[in-house]
């Protein structure tokens, strides 16, 4: 057993001081006045924050299946582990930051909601006027889980797991609050602009894809990627029972941030289902035209980058245009993904390719086809004669792209001045699972006996 540092106690003890802390935040009555409230709207939204939940262990499957075999645990475990670290910095801060007092459209004030204090007894947020603010920043909260935990992907198999967690928080706190609150805070920078976000697309996808792009950058590329190893995936069963577990959960991402059990929450489910199942099928179809055989990886892969596409765009467009927002995410990050493929950007799971380019098509696309006879608070777009929201969602796009991924170096920058980002070249070899968890990922492997029977195997590293 190594001896600890002092960098080793730091977790624990920043964990301690906040536990303390909580000891002193007084508590008040908790919704003082539940005659304001709709009860089938807090019951939908109890439901769609427990799917958005599910999807981040839906996340750990699939990125877990698609790394090679001694880096699977690591990698789910670097998704998997928001769920504990966002939860509690959401708590102490991070929602406070998003949907606090407003600093000039910019920042929440971090004192508004401190440790989830008023939170239980405040009014209702303005936008969701049904439902207890408590209600609406646990759904929140879910969306500012998977947001850092979709960036794991581009820097598997190479990120110290302390260095990531680290990533995680000062990611949350840095650049996911900012622009949360920039677009969907009613004195947001962006939301004044007229920009239209429905469920993240800005928010969650494009500010991930960018800060995964920055990572992939920064920590450089693994020495399989250097010699041009092709790596097979772990667990193909894994990455279709995580995009099965993001698909169901993304009902809730998309419908429920309708904030009540209304028709647009029904319009949100069905143009999320329905651009998924395009996007599927046109990776899968765009592959065979290009001499490639249909996979489950394709289909998988595409369905998430429809879900990606959809999001920004599910409760502002109408179901037949959700099919070709689908169609056409699903064919640009095919091509982009196979761009990267000839390029030296090491980014292990694609997530720019897919989650950054794919948020992106959808929120330029929602400038496109919005229209106010699916959702009389949006806007029409440029199909309907209003260029100016296109105009508009592009603006809200570069300052989203920029911001994210400027600073997302800096945080990588900064970490890595604090604590090494990158495991030692024998700690990569031997496989992040070994090395950085002491735990053994032994799947059963089927290999072809002489006389053509499958045979049952044990996959033991040593």
């Amino acid at each position: 057993m190594k001896k600890n540092s002092f960098q080793d106690y730091l977790p624990f003890i920043f964990l301690a001081i906040v536990a303390i802390i909580g000891i002193f935040i007084p508590a008040f009555p908790n919704f003082s006045d539940v005659s304001k409230y709709n009860t089938a709207d807090i019951a939908w939204i109890l439901v769609a924050s427990s799917l958005v939940f599910l999807m981040t262990p839906g996340l750990s499957f699939f990125y877990g299946g698609m790394v090679n075999r001694k880096n699977v645990i690591s990698t789910m475990m670097q998704s998997f582990i928001a769920t504990g670290l966002i939860s509690v910095v959401w708590v102490v801060v991070g929602f406070s930051l998003a949907f606090g007092k407003s600093y000039h459209g910019i920042i929440g004030d971090p004192y508004s909601f401190f440790m989830f204090r008023n939170v239980g007894s405040g009014a209702p947020w303005s936008l969701a006027p049904t439902i207890p603010l408590l209600l609406f920043a646990l759904f929140q909260m879910k969306f500012a889980i998977i947001t850092p935990a979709l960036v794991v992907g581009a820097v598997a198999e190479r990120i110290r797991f302390t260095s990531y967690v680290l990533f995680m928080v000062l990611f949350s706190i840095l650049v996911y609050a900012p622009i949360a609150h920039w677009t969907w805070h009613p004195d947001g920078i962006l939301f004044k602009l007229g920009v239209l976000d429905f469920a993240g697309g800005t928010v969650v996808h494009i500010s991930a894809g960018c800060a995964a792009l920055a990572g992939a950058l920064v920590l450089k590329r693994r020495k399989d990627h250097i010699e041009k190893k092709e790596l097979q995936p772990a667990n193909i069963p894994f990455v279709l029972l995580g995009t099965g577990l993001l698909w169901f959960g993304w009902f809730g991402f998309n419908a429920g941030s309708a904030l009540g059990a209304n028709a647009l929450a029904a319009t949100a489910f069905a143009t999320t289902n329905t651009a998924t199942a395009a996007a599927g099928l046109s990776w899968v179809f765009f592959d065979v035209i290009r001499g490639r055989k249909p996979s489950a990886l394709g289909f998988c892969i595409g369905a998430v980058v429809g879900l990606v596409a959809i999001t920004p765009a599910a409760g502002y467009v109408a179901i037949p245009q959700s099919i070709f927002i689908g169609f056409i995410a699903a064919i640009i990050s095919n091509m982009a993904v196979h761009w990267k493929s000839k390029t030296s950007l090491d980014d292990t799971l694609d997530v720019f390719p897919c989650h950054g380019l794919g948020g992106m098509v959808g929120m330029l696309l929602t400038g496109i086809f919005a229209t106010k006879a699916i959702n009389e608070g949006g806007n029409n777009g440029w199909l309907y004669g209003n260029f100016d929201l296109f105009k508009n969602q592009v603006l809200g796009l570069l300052l989203v792209v920029g911001y994210s991924f400027i600073m997302s170096v800096a945080i990588f920058k900064l970490i890595n001045l604090i604590h090494p980002l990158r495991v030692s070249e024998d700690e990569e070899a031997l496989g992040l699972d070994v090395t950085q968890h002491n735990e053994h990922y032994h799947p059963a492997m089927m290999s072809v006996t002489d006389n053509g029977t499958l045979k049952e195997e044990e996959l033991v590293h040593s």
